[in-house]
């Protein structure tokens, strides 16, 4: 693209075929954002009345009392937990997280103790919480969590993530009717949910969105739900909130961003999106050793991704060093590769430009095609690329 300034700075040219993913920039912020944030940033404002016209924008997109914009979704957490925790005593606030009431205790399920960076714990941790674990890595039952709710129990935590394990844990409405049942208010971790209003429909106390993901916001987090409780999460800005504070470009960029999604065409762009997965499946079909499934997302949201199963005795190569391969090239291709070790990743068309999607074809075949001509199997330790990933983040930033 000519307009492209990473080669000026020295970046990459990265095209993202892994998601939403924050690492990568998260998504493509939508023009109506970048004019927003344009339009402000040489202005002053109050900022606590910018959030007050952005809680007005997010109770209408979401169904929410009340709103507000945050650093990320993962700041969401720490900021709902730290708010059930004092309420709106401002001394409690400012003596977070060493000093905390009695009242400290979050629930959340083992399954759902996962990384999206960072671990889902430390960001209740971070609010002077304590994280109580309840059942096991695959299986979490009623008497769990009904036996785990004491009085000093604050709030639940509730993942929704590729990531949780998606079997034998406390469906949302189980898990909100127990809280409920015994006052305690429900917090849902929906970073990368596209639906805004489900997740409160469905009893929860506060959802928490990031901005930067599919609205294609910057970024940020929103914080959702009950006047009262997002109040209280709000007010923790005069306390461990002020480091995860947002400016004023990024408030009126998410407002900017949930407007345009009430006016984006939705049928029309996954239509678009299809249309890539379709043209990476023709492609990929008749290749020895190569299978390409499309596969809905697995929380519901509305969308399918590609998924591209190797046999490496018929390609040659492993997943994980296709993957690798294809992050190596030019132009760089970033794929969905979190379960990279089982001879699969995914292709997901959510970021692409105009074009791209020919790019990605191309350099599928042109990868497949040099590891089908080799004549031993490009098969590296996968345990390499977890001892590569972070030894060069040890290194950073030489």
């Amino acid at each position: 693209m000519s307009d492209d300034i990473r080669a000026s700075i020295g970046l990459r040219p990265v095209i993202n075929v892994s998601g939403t993913m924050t690492s990568l920039g998260a998504s493509i912020v939508v023009p109506e954002a970048i004019a927003a944030m344009s339009s402000i940033l040489p202005q002053f404002v109050e900022i606590n009345d910018l959030q007050r016209k952005a809680s007005a924008v997010i109770a209408r997109l979401t169904g929410a009392e009340a709103g507000f914009v945050t650093a990320s979704c993962s700041a969401g957490i720490s900021l709902a937990v730290a708010g059930a925790i004092t309420g709106n005593d401002l001394l409690a606030i400012e003596k977070l997280p060493d000093v905390t009431p009695e009242k400290n205790e979050v629930l959340v399920q083992m399954g759902h103790v996962v990384s999206y960076g960072a671990p889902v714990d430390q960001a209740i941790r971070l609010a002077g919480a304590k994280a109580v674990l309840i059942g096991q890595a695959t299986s979490t039952h009623r008497f769990h969590m009904e036996n785990a709710i004491t009085e000093r129990t604050a709030a639940v935590v509730y993942v929704v993530s590729h990531h949780v394990v998606d079997y034998g844990l406390l469906n949302l409405k189980e898990f909100v009717e127990i809280a409920h049942a015994k006052g305690v208010p429900v917090i849902v971790d929906a970073a990368s949910e596209y639906d805004l209003r489900v997740f409160l429909e469905q009893g929860a106390d506060i959802a928490l969105y990031s901005g930067h993901k599919f609205l294609g916001g910057p970024t940020s987090g929103i914080v959702a739900g009950k006047k009262d409780l997002v109040r209280n999460a709000f007010l923790q800005n005069m306390g461990i909130g002020r480091g995860m504070k947002v400016g004023k470009e990024s408030i009126f960029g998410v407002m900017a961003a949930l407007e345009a999604w009430e006016k984006r065409d939705h049928a029309g762009i996954r239509e678009r999106e299809t249309g890539y997965l379709n043209l990476w499946k023709q492609m990929l079909d008749d290749r020895p050793g190569v299978t390409a499934l499309l596969e809905p997302d697995p929380t519901k949201n509305p969308l399918d991704r590609l998924r591209v199963i190797l046999k490496p005795e018929e390609t040659h190569i492993t997943a994980w060093d296709l993957a690798d391969a294809l992050a190596r090239g030019t132009p760089p291709i970033i794929v969905r590769d979190h379960e990279v070790e089982h001879q699969y990743f995914y292709l997901d068309a959510c970021n692409l430009h105009p074009g791209q999607e020919k790019i990605v074809a191309n350099r599928l075949a042109e990868e497949l095609d040099k590891a089908r001509a080799s004549n031993e199997i490009i098969a590296t330790p996968i345990e390499n690329r977890g001892k590569r990933r972070f030894d060069a983040v040890l290194r950073w930033p030489d």
